[in-house]
């Protein structure tokens, strides 16, 4: 996984636990794209001030992740369920067999 992707997906999990503010910088930064000196301008902060910010909240999140270990967890679960829905295409079941354990992947998918 990419680090972008990581990182969003910690925000995705963790995100609700850092401050306001460093939600709101981690956001324009990461997922809206702006620079740090756009950030800095808009909030009328230095820009080592914002990039420091950035530092602490993945900081936070990397730390979050360590001891929960949800962002893991989660990707491994989606690799297990694509996993399945290739076996149950590819292993010559008949068709109403195969639509039961397809149904059932998707309501699994839906609960996470």
């Amino acid at each position: 996984m990419d680090e972008l992707t990581r990182r969003t997906l910690l925000f995705d999990f963790y995100g609700p636990l850092l401050t306001g503010k460093q939600q709101e910088i981690f956001d324009l930064y990461y997922q809206q794209d702006l620079s740090l000196g756009e950030i800095a301008e808009n909030h009328g902060i230095s820009r080592p001030a914002v990039l420091d910010m950035l530092r602490r909240a993945e900081e936070s999140l990397n730390k979050y992740e360590k001891k929960l270990s949800l962002v893991e967890r989660y990707v491994e679960y989606r690799h297990l369920l694509e996993e399945l829905r290739t076996k149950i295409a590819g292993n010559g079941m008949d068709k109403q067999d195969s639509a039961i354990l397809l149904n059932l992947l998707n309501k699994l998918e839906e609960h996470w």
